[in-house]
């Protein structure tokens, strides 16, 4: 009787125990099934960025898988060019990159700067629209918009187009000293080189970031302009500001 006391008594304890096993596993499957893996959010990544350059290639027309943004390394030219490293040409050498052998690249220059506009001969190889363009450094005529005149790199005496024109018989004209008027064309001399500087950059910008056209190289010994300056052609003339427009402007 007492064996048989002592196994009831022990049997509550062994049948408490052995049901709380697999009810410990049971939460470890569910909470490992409940649980996300580090590869389930790469698969997640991947296809979310697989959907958005599918999704950019058709909006785009089939032209970029990146909404647009083409890294430079994307360019195979540019990545040819960067390896080999910058040229550099003098201006009869750069002549020769004009387009008319079809072994060479189109070059043009703006400034000393040299970019690669191969991509577009039917706009800078014969006979295109601005085919005066290649093979030449003409800075200036990208300031000026003098496009028969101006296929220089010459920019001496540019800025005059930028300086506002006096007029002598204001009564605010003649109030003026000598000592004024020479600090005033100082100060127009200075904001006007600003502004020639200021559109020559912007033209290089536009090569330089342009997705078809990249920069290449340097020009180097172009002459450069001792003393004469270069008469301002009629178009840029024509767009030179008046004095007292500008002082109105600057009121408003």
């Amino acid at each position: 009787m007492s064996e048989l006391r002592q196994r009831q008594a022990q049997a509550p304890k062994d049948s408490s125990e052995s049901p709380s096993e697999p009810r410990s596993k049971s939460n470890k499957s569910s909470s490992n099934e409940n649980s996300i893996s580090v590869l389930d959010i790469i698969r997640l990544l991947v296809t979310l960025v697989v959907a958005s350059c599918g999704l950019s290639y058709y909006i785009t027309s089939s032209e970029s898988l990146l909404w647009g943004y083409r890294p430079w390394f994307t360019k195979w030219p540019l990545v040819v060019r960067y390896i080999q490293g910058p040229i550099f040409l003098t201006p009869e050498q750069l002549s020769l990159y004009n387009g008319t052998d079809p072994n060479l690249p189109i070059y043009l220059a703006l400034n000393g700067t040299i970019f690669d506009v191969s991509a577009n001969p039917r706009i800078y190889g014969p006979g295109g629209m601005y085919g005066f363009f290649a093979g030449r450094d003409a800075a200036r005529a990208f300031v000026t918009g003098c496009f028969e005149d101006d296929l220089t790199s010459d920019l001496a005496g540019v800025e005059e187009m930028f300086i506002p024109i006096d007029d002598e018989d204001s009564e605010e004209e003649k109030k003026l000293t000598k000592a004024q008027k020479k600090i005033r064309r100082e100060r127009d001399v200075r904001l006007a080189k600003a502004e020639v500087r200021k559109h020559v950059e912007h033209w290089q910008n536009f090569y330089r970031d342009h997705k078809k056209y990249f920069e290449v190289g340097k020009v180097v010994g172009q002459m450069v302009v001792d003393g004469g300056k270069r008469e301002l052609c009629d178009a840029a003339k024509s767009k030179r500001p008046k004095r007292n427009d500008q002082d109105v402007d600057r009121k408003d």
